[in-house]
């Protein structure tokens, strides 16, 4: 009940109702489109995360995963070996792949022993059709000078960097080449010498290349291989072998 006066004119009690409304009232949706998400697992799931460090073999996608996040490193290249003859090149680390011609991270050359021990080049990266990213060169090691009599390396050269790190630095004096770091693709240091007349020593292995990429759409399963580490290259006469490359490595990270 409610008291209305208009224009002064008219006073008294009106009274307001709803109007009734009777059967029923049918309420149309549009279809929805695309893939619906329903189930208690399927919605904020947590990202899972697989990590291959050597090996090839096929990852399974897991179920109502939307995309990968894939991230990897090619095998560094091994350094050169040191001496005054005989000295050996380091070898080139192994290439990292994902997928058939989709994803690849080349491994990085060895180190060198001639002219002085030349550095090893960085190995490259690409991304095909079906992912998107960043491919990235590996960084080139670092090269050493033939030795004239009366003088004496401090250092070796050093192994490339990756974008993971992992290149080898230089040791003392009169020693062997040391290893790039396990599973990140960077290059093993070169050997020294052990006399002052006519030395060589090795060059640094390079670094394998790095992918950083997005995969989507999704297949249901990929392909891949974990580029091994370049080997070290042998010593020569009066001198130290190189350091191993850096093992590969895949990083893959699935989003729900």
């Amino acid at each position: 009940m409610a008291s209305v006066v208009v224009n002064g004119d008219v006073s008294g009690a009106v009274t307001l109702s709803a109007p009734s409304v009777a059967g029923t009232v049918t309420v149309t949706l549009p279809a929805a489109s695309g893939t619906m998400l329903t189930t208690a697992s399927s919605i904020n799931s947590a990202p899972q995360v697989t990590v291959y460090t050597s090996g090839s073999s096929t990852y399974t996608v897991p179920t109502n995963a939307r995309y990968l996040q894939v991230r990897m490193a090619g095998g560094g290249g091994g350094g050169g070996g040191g001496g005054t003859a005989g000295a050996g090149a380091g070898g080139a680390g192994g290439n990292t792949t994902f997928g058939s011609s989709l994803l690849t991270a080349n491994g990085g050359t060895g180190g060198g022993v001639t002219g002085g021990g030349s550095g090893g080049a960085g190995g490259s990266a690409s991304i095909g059709s079906g992912a998107s990213g960043i491919a990235l060169t590996g960084g080139r090691g670092t090269g050493n000078q033939s030795n004239g009599a009366g003088s004496q390396y401090t250092s070796t050269a050093v192994g490339g960097q990756s974008a993971l790190g992992g290149g080898a630095g230089g040791g003392p004096s009169n020693s062997a080449g040391q290893a790039g770091a396990t599973n990140t693709g960077g290059g093993g240091s070169g050997g020294m010498t052990n006399t002052t007349a006519g030395n060589v020593s090795g060059g640094g292995g390079g670094a394998g290349g790095y992918v950083d990429a997005i995969v989507s759409p999704l297949s249901a399963t990929y392909s891949y291989a974990v580029g091994a580490a370049g080997t070290a290259g042998t010593a020569g006469s009066n001198g130290f072998a190189g350091g191993a490359g850096g093992s590969g490595v895949i990083y893959i990270t699935a989003y729900f």
